[in-house]
């Protein structure tokens, strides 16, 4: 028998005993697990909150662990390699997957989400949902990989790239990757924002030209005056807006504070997961030409530009990790992820 996390809600997290996983079947590895990430969604579907995960679930997409057990037919993988889970479950036949672009896959499911995830002592799972991780990456470091990579991607989707300028919604853990991610691709001005100071003083320490609260009815003005004297060409901006908005938070308020950042021709890609409908301003996406882009998850290459960013020292794992709870206390874990003081919350399986 072995240990697997089960949420019911907010208020009923337990360790549950089941089954230890079969052996490997072909193109399947077995993995034990030795550390999970909480992320918005975990926290959003116990609070019954998320969209697409029913509860109860049983979680862990965030998964660092190593391999224990090799199906037949698996290469490029062997027992005692430590490996990160890319956690999209996709069916490799439909158009989007045939084109690539198997995050939206027409059947997706998401390991940990959909179904039972890597918040245990072990779990199976297909061998091509698995990366290596490099030598001399903590485990610690290694658990932002997947985190890392949906902002790789969304970044990727809006074209950053040197001399862009860019404002970045919200200062948890999306917002504060996909600042980094930004700069990583060349941008030369990058704002956050958020409603929290102990959040923008963060985003300021990991290198946002300025962080500004989301609250200030004057929002608007002060991001184009930060972006004015905050590079983009020779001579400044000259008050215009920018050229790509990431919306982390993907609230009303959020989207419209998007498009009147935006300079003409610019860009929002939702990065966040709304609750439910969302306004938004098409008055502005028509009179403006803005592009309004969706964002979810990533795909390979995202991926491994999000293990090589951090392999290079984009980002220390003690800048964004701020807890590390065992197994038997994720209660405490998932309360401790939604106060404000923390970022990145992980749980430990095993050394």
């Amino acid at each position: 028998m072995m240990r697997r996390i089960l949420v019911n809600s907010a208020d009923d997290i337990r360790v549950e005993r089941v089954p230890f996983p079969e052996a490997p079947g072909e193109g399947q590895v077995l993995v034990h697990s030795r550390l999970v990430g909480i992320c918005g969604s975990d926290t959003h579907a116990a609070a019954g909150r998320h969209p697409f995960i029913r509860l109860p679930y049983r979680p862990g997409h965030e998964v660092v662990g190593v391999v224990g057990a090799i199906g037949q037919g698996v290469t490029g993988l062997s027992p005692g390699d430590r490996v990160v889970v890319e956690p999209n479950l996709v069916c490799g036949r439909c158009r989007q997957c045939r084109e690539g672009r198997y995050n939206i896959c027409r059947e997706l499911a998401v390991f940990g989400c959909q179904t039972p995830g890597g918040m245990a002592d072990a779990f199976t799972i297909a061998a091509d949902r698995l990366h290596p991780v490099p030598d001399g990456m903590s485990d610690e470091l290694a658990a932002l990989v997947e985190p890392l990579a949906t902002p790789v991607r969304a970044v990727r989707r809006a074209g950053i790239g040197p001399g862009s300028r860019v404002v970045v919604l919200g200062a948890g853990p999306i917002g504060l990757l996909t600042m980094v991610a930004a700069r990583a691709a060349g941008a030369a001005t990058v704002l956050v924002t958020d409603v929290l100071a102990g959040k923008r003083e963060r985003a300021v320490r990991l290198g946002a030209d300025a962080a500004l609260d989301a609250a200030d009815p004057g929002l608007v003005d002060a991001a184009r005056d930060a972006m004015r004297g905050g590079g983009g060409g020779e001579g400044g901006m000259g008050g215009e807006g920018a050229d790509a908005v990431f919306d982390c938070v993907a609230v009303r308020s959020s989207m419209a504070q998007a498009a009147e950042l935006l300079d003409k021709g610019g860009t929002v890609v939702v990065v966040g997961v709304p609750h439910g409908p969302t306004d938004v301003p098409l008055h502005l996406v028509q009179d403006r030409e803005i592009a309004v882009l969706g964002s979810l998850m990533y795909v390979r290459e995202d991926v491994l530009r999000a293990i090589r960013l951090l392999a290079d020292g984009v980002l220390r794992a003690n800048e964004l990790v701020t807890a590390v709870f065992p197994l038997e206390q994720a209660s405490e874990a998932y309360a401790a992820s939604i106060r404000p003081d923390q970022v990145k919350v992980l749980i430990r399986i095993a050394e």
